[in-house]
């Protein structure tokens, strides 16, 4: 046992790839089986994330979860800085110029409303709930957009790990609300088109929670209101640690 602990330690972010996969691949089976795509395995595999940090942060005593225990320490590397902005980048990436312009000007505009009302709204629920640090609102604020801008401008403004994993929490929410939302509200809001899916997607810019919902609603509608949502996580990143931070803390100097 010892050589095997050894083995694991010395290997621990080959370890921590394979929990990982192992923890997506259970999530999207959960999805599958019990919800039957009405939650994204995505948001699944978050909230077994988040459950997990808290978990082994009350077993260790430590401040950074499951990363305290020695044959998981890989995961500190893995959901560290590096890693995370690499995946962002290849997100971005794959998304060209060209399409957004199918989405016409309305389309445009969906994204930018949907990341600042996102915003508004995370912002004010963290001043309700006392905070006054501006980069603090600001992140949480930023999760409310997303589960990934959130993390991104935390980072960015130097908040806390408690903060950035409120943040994460926040936009998880949002993703859930929305995977189940859609399909109960696209009648009343006229989600039957391509150009009706862009600006949804514009809106709520959460691209796993647009995703799903599109996909109980129309699975057709899919591609459009993806399309825009990846643009909306990567205006909110550009927005959140510099426009929007400046912003708050002119509202809140510290």
């Amino acid at each position: 046992m010892d050589i095997v602990e050894t083995v694991f330690v010395r290997n621990n972010l080959v370890v921590a790839f394979a929990v990982v996969g192992l923890t997506i691949w259970f999530s999207y089976l959960l999805a599958d089986k019990l919800t039957h795509g009405r939650i994204h395995g995505s948001a699944i595999a978050i909230a077994f994330g988040l459950l997990a940090a808290y978990l082994g942060g009350v077993y260790t005593g430590g401040s950074t979860g499951v990363a305290d225990i020695a044959l998981l320490g890989g995961i500190g590397l893995m959901g560290g800085g590096m890693l995370r902005d690499f995946a962002i980048v290849a997100t971005a990436f794959g998304v060209q110029l060209s399409e957004l312009r199918k989405a016409g000007l309305a389309g445009v505009i969906s994204i930018f409303a949907g990341v600042i009302v996102s915003f508004i709204v995370g912002a004010v629920i963290a001043v309700l709930f006392g905070y006054s640090d501006p980069a603090e609102i600001t992140t949480i604020g930023a999760g409310a957009v997303t589960y990934i801008v959130g993390p991104v401008t935390g980072d960015a403004l130097g908040a806390s790990d408690a903060v950035i994993t409120l943040s994460v929490a926040a936009g998880l929410v949002k993703s859930i609300l929305v995977m189940i939302g859609t399909p109960l509200v696209a009648k009343f809001i006229g989600l039957d088109n391509p150009q009706s899916a862009m600006v949804f997607g514009g809106l709520m810019g959460t691209t796993s929670g647009v995703a799903a919902g599109l996909a109980a609603t129309d699975p057709r509608l899919v591609p459009y209101g993806a399309m825009t949502a990846t643009f909306y996580t990567g205006v909110g990143c550009l927005l959140g640690p510099s426009i929007l931070y400046f912003i708050v803390s002119g509202l809140f100097p510290a």
